[in-house]
C-alpha cells in the first residue's frame, strides 16, 4: 500500500492515531491550506510563534521552517510521538504537553510575537482571548476556528452574534473573518463549518475590571444591561441606578441592553462606575 502524500495522513497511519472526539480533534490533512495560513500570518524569520493544538504536526513543521522559534502546545500526550517526529528536524522548537487554557503563556521563553493555530473548537475563543491578555508582545493571530466562533469575534454591535467575546477581542484587536474553510481539509471531517480568522493588535488588552464588567453585562442577554450588572455576584449596592445614569451619560437609553454598546463604550462605562 502506497504512503499518503499528506504528512497528517502518513502520521495517522504510522503512529496509529485515533482522533479523540472529546478533545475536538480534527486534524488538518490538506497541505494546500498551509500556504493560505502562511500568507495570512506574514511569517518572518524573526517571529516567535505560539501554536495551540499541534495535533499531528503538519502545521508545526511548516511554521518551524519559517520562523525564529516555535512553541507548540498540545494537551493530548498520545500525540507526542507524532509531534516529536514532525519537530525532530528543527532546533528552534519547544513542545509543551499541557492544557493551553491552564498554561501560563506569559512564562513562555522566548516570548511569542504571533499566534498561529488550528484551534480545538471547544476552547478556541477562550485561548484566543487569554493569549491577548497574557501575550502583550503578540501583534497578530491567525486561527482556524468554528465558523460561529469566528463570526462572533468579528461581530458588530446590535447583531445576534455580538457578545462578550466580540467586545473583548475588539477592544485590543482588529478582527476579520478571512475566508471559509471546507470541511474536507480535516480528518475526521467536522460536523460544523470552519473559518480562518485574523486578529491584529491595535492596543493593549482591556484591564480586568473591564473584562469583568463585560462578562457581567452579557450574562443575562434578555435583561437591560443595568439589571444584568445588578445580578452579578458581589454587585455593589446601587449599581443598577449608577449604570442607568452612566448609560445616559454615554448617549444610550438607561434601559439599553449589552449588545447595543460598542466595544469602546465598555471602557467608558467601567470608568463611570469605578
Amino acid at each position: 500500500m502506497s504512503e499518503p502524500r499528506q504528512a497528517s495522513l502518513r502520521r495517522l497511519r504510522r503512529f496509529e492515531v485515533r482522533p479523540n472526539r472529546e478533545l475536538g480533534q480534527n486534524f488538518l490533512i490538506d497541505d494546500n491550506v498551509l500556504g493560505v495560513i502562511e500568507r495570512a500570518s506574514e511569517l518572518d524569520p524573526a517571529d516567535v510563534v505560539l501554536e495551540v493544538g499541534g495535533g499531528l504536526g503538519v502545521l508545526s513543521e511548516h511554521l518551524a521552517a519559517r520562523v525564529g522559534h516555535l512553541h507548540v502546545v498540545e494537551v493530548d500526550r498520545s500525540l507526542e510521538p507524532a509531534l516529536a517526529d514532525a519537530l525532530a528536524p528543527f532546533g528552534n522548537t519547544t513542545l509543551h504537553l499541557a492544557d493551553a487554557v491552564k498554561l501560563d503563556l506569559a512564562a513562555l521563553d522566548p516570548v511569542p510575537t504571533k499566534v498561529v493555530a488550528n484551534l480545538p473548537y471547544g476552547v478556541a475563543a477562550t485561548v484566543l482571548l487569554k493569549s491577548v491578555v497574557e501575550l502583550p508582545d503578540a501583534g497578530l493571530w491567525v486561527a482556524m476556528v468554528q465558523r460561529e466562533v469566528g463570526e462572533r469575534l468579528a461581530a458588530g454591535p446590535g447583531g445576534r452574534t455580538y457578545g462578550a467575546s466580540s467586545v473583548l477581542a475588539q477592544l485590543a484587536c482588529e478582527v476579520r473573518v478571512l475566508r471559509k474553510v471546507p470541511r474536507t481539509v480535516f480528518h475526521p471531517a467536522p460536523h460544523v463549518d470552519s473559518v480562518l480568522v485574523t486578529m491584529r493588535r491595535t492596543g493593549p488588552a482591556p484591564p480586568e475590571a473591564v473584562r469583568d464588567l463585560v462578562h457581567a453585562g452579557f450574562a443575562h442577554r434578555r435583561k437591560a444591561l443595568a439589571g444584568s450588572l445588578a445580578l452579578a455576584p458581589g454587585a455593589a449596592p446601587g449599581v443598577r441606578d449608577a449604570a442607568r445614569a452612566a448609560l445616559e451619560g454615554l448617549g444610550h437609553p438607561a434601559d439599553a441592553r449589552a449588545e447595543r454598546l460598542a466595544p469602546e463604550d465598555w471602557t467608558r462605562l467601567a470608568q463611570a462606575l469605578a
